[in-house]
């Protein structure tokens, strides 16, 4: 059971109990007033609100089928003819000068021959290679086309070809470690082809 709690006044038999003074700290919280405060006070001064200048850049989000949402959509069809206006404009100066340089690239490209070379983007090794065949056939046969990987290469594939023709070297599906591709001496397959092309 807890003692009975002592009289300050000196009724009682306990001791005086030293009364604590307010603190003389000043805290920034003491100088706000909040709300509730302004309300109780009866003040008429009213909070000043200012536009920022975001608010006029923003653009309200649409809602599924109200006004904003129309006037969006209509902005964003007025913005994308002026877009396609422009690109066909460009597309047709553009399509004259391309006219005549494609002409010019076929009389040109009529001699040259093409080769392709295909490779797997799945392990180093197969980029090696084919920078090293493409190097030596552009320094074996002056004026040769070579592309790598035009479109989207297979899995596991090296294969090099003559562009709508024959076909040098085709390694398809190859799986880990590819000993095939490994197994072959470059140096070999690029006399090889240049003999062939020649």
């Amino acid at each position: 059971m807890a003692p009975p709690k002592s009289k300050v006044d000196g009724e009682g038999k306990g001791k005086a109990v030293a009364t604590t003074t307010p603190s003389t700290r000043v805290l920034r919280s003491m100088n706000r007033k909040t709300r509730s405060d302004t309300r109780r006070s009866g003040s008429s001064s009213k909070l000043v609100q200012l536009e920022s200048p975001e608010k006029k850049k923003r653009k309200t989000k649409a809602k599924d089928g109200g006004a904003a949402a129309t006037k969006l959509k209509k902005e964003n069809e007025e913005e994308e003819e002026e877009e396609v206006t422009v690109k066909v404009e460009k597309e047709e100066e553009e399509h004259g000068e391309d006219d005549a340089a494609e002409e010019a690239n076929e009389e040109d490209d009529s001699g040259k021959k093409k080769i392709v070379i295909e490779h797997c983007k799945q392990c180093k090794s197969f980029k090696e290679r084919a920078n090293q065949v493409k190097e030596g056939l552009e320094e074996a046969v002056p004026g040769i086309i070579v592309t790598v990987n035009p479109d989207k290469p297979r899995r596991g594939c090296l294969e090099i070809r003559e562009e709508g023709g024959e076909t040098f070297i085709s390694l398809l599906g190859m799986k880990r470690p590819f000993t095939l591709m490994k197994e072959l001496n470059m140096e070999e397959v690029i006399k090889d082809i240049v003999e062939k092309i020649k």
